[in-house]
This record gives C-alpha cells, sequence and structure tokens, in this order.
C-alpha cells in the first residue's frame, strides 16, 4: 500500500490565515488606488508575482519549470513515477482595472494545497502539479487563455510569439523581456487531470447561498472585430441626407446586438471596445472599428447569434452606403468537463458540509482549453455581487477557505482513486 493511502487525508486542512495573507499580500504587487490590481501580463508587475511564487514553489522542494510561452510549471514529486501529474492551475494576470480573487485565487489556494501536504508529510501517488497559465485575460494580447491554448494545441507558438499589444509590442517580445521564456517545447508538460478554483463571476452562488460551485462545463464563446467604413466629411456643411456617418451606423448595430441577445435565453452579448476614426469633433467619422463578445452555452444557438450579427450589419451599412466587414479572431466551443472531476469535487464538499449546486461557466477559463487534453473540472465560491473584473470585485475570507479545502480533498480523492484504478 502506499504512504499516500495510509494516512487519512480528510485530517489535512489548509492554512485559511496563510492563503488570505497571501492573497492581501500579492494584491500589493500592481495594487491601485481603489483596492484592485493592474498586472498586466509580461508586464514587469507580472514579472515581479511569477518571482515570487517561483520562491513559494521552490521553498517546498518542487522543480520549477518554465515553457516557451512562460507558463511555469511546479511540480511535488508523488511516489509513482508511472502517473502523469494531477494539477492545480489558473493565473497570477489581471485585466486593467481587476481586482484581488480573479484567477490569483485559485493559484495561491493551489500553493496553500502544496504546502498543506509538504507540512503533513503526506506523500501522493501521482506528483501534484501548480500551473501558473501565461496571458489568462486576453486584455494586453489577443486572444485570452493563450499560454493554456498552447500548452494545448489550440495555438502554436508562433502565434502567440506574433500577438501584438496596443502599444505595438509584441508577445514574444515583452516575454524575453521579463525573463520568462523557458526552454521546454509547448505542451510537453503531461497532465493527469487538472483542477481549477475561481471566483464565480457572476451572482448565481451568492443569491442561493450556496458556498461551491461544481462546475460541469464552460459555455461556447467567440470573439469578433467589427469594421466599418463610410466616409469621413464636414460636420457642418454636410447635410443629415447625405452622410455616412460610420459612428452612426455602429451605434444602430450595438442596438441591434443588445435586441438580439436579450430575445435568446441564455445569450450574451458585448460590445466592450469602439474607435471612430479620423476622431475629430467637426469632422463626421469615416471608419469605425469594435470589438464583440458573444456567449452562450450551445454551439448551434452561437452560430445563430453569429449570423444574426452579420446580416444586420450587411442591412445597416448596405441602407447607408457604407461597408461592413466581420472578423472572428477567436472562439471556445462548449465544454463539459469530466465526471470522474465533477465527482470527486461533489464528494469533497459534502464531506467539507459546504452547501452546493452544479453550475457551466459564463466565463473563459485556462480550464477549458486543458479539458481538451486530460480530464478537467472546475470549483467556484461566490463573489460579492457577482462583480468581477473590477477593482471592487470581493469574495469572503471564509469561501475562500471553503474553495481551497474542497480544492485540496478534491485532489487528494482523485489522486487515491487513479492509484487504485478507479
Amino acid at each position: 500500500m502506499f504512504a499516500g493511502s495510509v494516512m487519512n487525508r480528510s485530517n489535512l486542512a489548509i492554512n485559511a490565515d496563510r492563503l488570505w495573507a497571501d492573497l492581501m499580500q500579492t494584491a500589493l504587487i500592481g495594487g491601485t488606488a481603489k483596492g484592485g490590481i493592474r498586472r498586466l501580463t509580461l508586464t514587469d508587475e507580472d514579472r515581479q508575482v511569477r518571482d515570487w511564487f517561483c520562491g513559494e514553489c521552490r521553498a517546498l522542494g518542487c522543480e520549477v519549470t518554465i515553457d516557451e510561452v512562460g507558463n511555469i510549471f511546479a511540480v511535488r514529486p508523488g511516489l509513482r513515477s508511472d502517473l502523469a501529474p494531477v494539477a492545480i492551475g489558473s493565473h497570477l494576470d489581471t485585466q486593467p482595472t481587476g481586482g484581488k480573487f480573479d484567477g490569483v485565487l485559485g493559484v495561491l489556494a493551489g500553493l496553500e494545497c502544496l504546502r498543506t501536504v509538504h507540512e503533513a508529510g503526506y506523500r501522493t501517488n501521482a506528483p501534484l502539479m501548480l500551473v501558473n497559465w501565461t496571458n489568462e485575460e486576453g486584455s494586453r494580447f489577443a486572444p485570452a487563455m493563450l499560454g493554456s491554448g498552447v500548452h494545448a494545441g489550440v495555438f502554436d507558438r508562433a502565434y502567440a510569439d506574433s500577438r501584438i499589444d496596443a502599444e505595438g509590442q509584441t508577445f514574444s517580445a515583452a516575454l524575453d523581456g521579463i525573463g520568462y521564456r523557458g526552454s521546454v517545447p509547448v505542451g510537453q508538460i503531461p497532465i493527469g487531470a487538472m483542477f481549477e478554483l475561481h471566483i464565480e463571476q457572476g451572482p448565481i452562488l451568492e443569491a442561493e447561498e450556496k458556498t461551491i460551485g461544481v462546475v460541469t462545463g464552460v459555455q461556447a464563446m467567440r470573439w469578433y472585430d467589427i469594421e466599418i467604413e463610410g466616409r469621413e466629411s464636414h460636420a457642418g456643411s454636410t447635410p443629415m441626407a447625405l452622410r455616412a456617418d460610420a459612428l452612426t451606423a455602429s451605434a444602430v448595430l450595438i442596438q441591434e446586438i443588445d435586441a438580439m441577445a436579450r430575445g435568446l435565453h441564455d445569450a450574451v452579448a458585448t460590445v466592450g471596445t469602439i474607435a471612430a476614426r479620423p476622431g475629430s469633433r467637426n469632422v463626421i467619422p469615416g471608419s469605425v472599428t469594435m470589438s464583440l463578445d458573444l456567449r452562450h452555452p450551445r454551439d448551434a444557438d452561437l452560430d445563430a447569434m453569429e449570423q444574426a450579427v452579420e446580416t444586420a450589419l450587411q442591412d445597416i451599412t448596405g441602407a447607408r452606403g457604407m461597408s461592413g466587414a466581420m472578423t472572428r479572431i477567436w472562439t471556445s466551443p462548449s465544454v463539459r468537463f469530466d465526471e470522474a472531476c465533477i465527482a470527486a469535487v461533489r464528494r469533497a464538499a459534502a464531506s467539507g458540509g459546504h452547501a452546493m449546486r452544479d453550475i457551466v461557466s459564463g466565463a473563459g477559463h485556462d480550464a477549458a482549453y486543458i479539458a481538451r487534453i486530460a480530464p478537467t473540472t472546475m470549483i467556484f465560491v461566490p463573489c460579492a455581487g457577482g462583480l468581477s473584473h473590477n477593482e471592487a470585485e470581493s469574495a469572503t475570507y471564509a469561501d475562500c477557505a471553503a474553495g481551497a479545502e474542497v480544492l485540496l480533498q478534491a485532489v487528494l480523492d482523485l489522486d487515491q482513486r487513479h492509484a487504485d484504478g478507479l
């Protein structure tokens, strides 16, 4: 019998005070005046938190490996070399006005799990691996979940390296600039299973007074760039009937998109950025570029949403003597998580006496890509008002602790069942 199986793993408990202290300490790296975090991927702030993370993992005796796109893998050896690591993963980068919990909770809770088993001398059968995925947010380099996507074979390294931020810097140059380009080829680190703890980023758990969301999958999502070409002309001397105002056309399109999403159950649509050119107050805008984010739990309904927007774009621009183009720049199909991993989360939540419910993630996460190559699931905990991607993002000490406990017990549960051939 393996050493990991003779110890009572249910007696292992994370240190909630230490987890909370780590959350507050790392929040100072890129901390904002409003209490949030601005820690864009591959910036100096990202380098600082990566340095801290690697130092903490090495202090536990973990072997830290970095791949060619900056994904960081910290491995604690197991008793059996024939088993691929059970991974815990999320991200340390944030939105420009991000909060203290999005992504970082999953990484720091994973670190706390490693500390807990290390201090207890508990040996898992498979190695345990903690992962920080690069550029999950996609706020500096689009698309989102880039590091996990490269690892899963969705993107190749050349594609990642060629991404460009708003200032014209490439992903490649930024990665090299902070010194976090590793030598391990992308996709070469094996993953036996992965768990990701995250705040819900929605209001359901809080509204239903549930502590744990057992995440069964992720809804489908797509990103688009839309361009509308009209005609620049003088604001004072061009009659309304003779204008080809690209900004006005985009406003009508945005209204159509909003109405379409409101009329379809479970659909969401967001125009997050818009730029009108030439950007002078007395020149009618001749061109507009805008972003579009479409999401739905079912791929077929997302197809219909995409076609509806494309039709509306052509109808609106055509009626005004203008042209429009819609380019899909990223897609993530709907994901169903692994049943064995989901069951491990349910058992862990039940054993801890936590109120729980099944839930589908409305947001994209690294787990969605890793699910393509390994058994994967997620655990959600509530966030105040469902607010995320906001400096006011908030989660309670108790909920973070509960999520970390469920994470630890689910990982140990799956590890033992895999070792026993269940």
